[in-house]
């Protein structure tokens, strides 16, 4: 088995993308936090502002070419829902605070978008989502709908992103290990890019990322000659990807009238929908697939002696930015055996 282990974290270095990282990004975000407050109502209650999404959970890859790179913010308001029935009101407030700031401002159902542009295409964009989290109930709730939705599609929706971003940050006890949980995670983010780019319904980075909270496992090599344990990263994400396949449950398609695999992913958290909800059953199989694509690959590369032959297996799943070492540099093949132990904090 050759020793891969430095590819996976020369990889991990090209793709990751974390807050301090991005000092464009950083700076559009400041300037429009600056400019909302400035340009709230007088009459609108005060607000706090959070990083949420992938940068908050410290699992940001960067985008493939042509992509754009973004950030989601939370606008933390100390309001009640019950003071502001249609949820569109705060969302206005903050849609006309900011609508001059570039030529694409837009109120999505979920968030308000904020799109830069570079040579005349979309290069940044900043999400704002609003939550009303002064209630009654002591509970959180997220602003949900756009101008022309329906009254249906125009609602409060319960939601509590501070306490998913604490578990995700905070999962595990050893820090080791939660560096290899997102390493894990950012891999599978970019294999998710490579194999599903130009598809509309593609997996969804959150669910990849909350599914690793219940089916990842740190995994060791243990090199006896030296007595000291080292991340086994290959060992993981093929550990990750199988428990992923082996989640997949049959489910009753009333629409289809017929039993189909799929992978179901709840929310930790209010609202625990399905993260994996709106891919179709036809999406649902293609995903299955493509897993067990990638697991046939991990499992041929744990099994290639050649480092280069399993760097080469490696790429062609996880993309061009997956080293391949010059085979000169990897001399003749004298991998040691080593010992797969799982971390004592798993």
């Amino acid at each position: 088995m050759a020793n891969i282990q430095k590819y996976f974290e020369e990889f991990h270095e090209k793709i990751k993308l974390e807050y301090e990282d991005n000092d464009t990004l950083r700076e559009k975000r400041d300037i429009l936090i600056d400019k909302l407050k400035k340009n709230m109502p007088e009459d609108a209650p005060s607000f706090s502002t959070f990083n949420q999404g992938s940068y908050a959970m410290f699992t940001g890859i960067k985008p493939l070419d042509g992509g754009q790179y973004d950030i989601d913010v939370g606008l933390w308001f100390n309001m009640s829902k019950e003071d502001y029935p249609d949820p569109l009101v705060p969302k206005q407030w903050v849609y006309d605070a900011l609508k001059d700031h570039t030529h694409d401002v837009r109120i999505k159902h979920p968030c308000v978008t904020v799109t830069y542009k570079e040579d005349g295409e979309p290069a940044y964009h900043v999400d704002l989502t609003v939550y009303a989290a002064d209630n009654p109930d002591k509970k959180v709730y997220l602003a949900r709908g756009k101008k022309y939705s329906s009254e249906e599609n125009k609602y409060w929706e319960e939601s509590n992103p501070k306490e998913l971003i604490n578990r995700i940050q905070n999962h595990l006890n050893d820090e080791n290990d939660r560096a290899q949980f997102r390493r894990v995670i950012r891999y599978l983010k970019r294999w998710k890019d490579i194999k599903f780019n130009n598809v509309d319904k593609k997996p969804s980075g959150i669910g990849l990322t909350v599914a690793a909270l219940d089916y990842f496992s740190p995994k060791y090599t243990y090199d006896a000659f030296t007595n000291t344990s080292y991340p086994d990263d290959l060992q993981a994400v093929t550990d990750f990807v199988q428990a992923l396949i082996n989640a997949f449950k049959w489910v009753y398609s009333e629409e289809e009238e017929k039993w189909v695999s799929r992978l179901i992913v709840n929310l930790p958290v209010s609202p625990y929908t399905d993260l994996f909800e709106k891919m179709t059953n036809k999406q649902m199989e293609d995903f299955k697939q493509k897993l067990e694509k990638l697991l046939i690959a991990l499992q041929e590369a744990k099994s290639e002696v050649d480092p280069v032959e399993a760097c080469k297996t490696l790429q062609k799943q996880f993309g061009d930015d997956f080293p391949v070492p010059d085979i000169e540099k990897t001399g003749e093949r004298k991998d040691r055996p080593a010992i797969i132990t799982e971390s004592s904090s798993a």
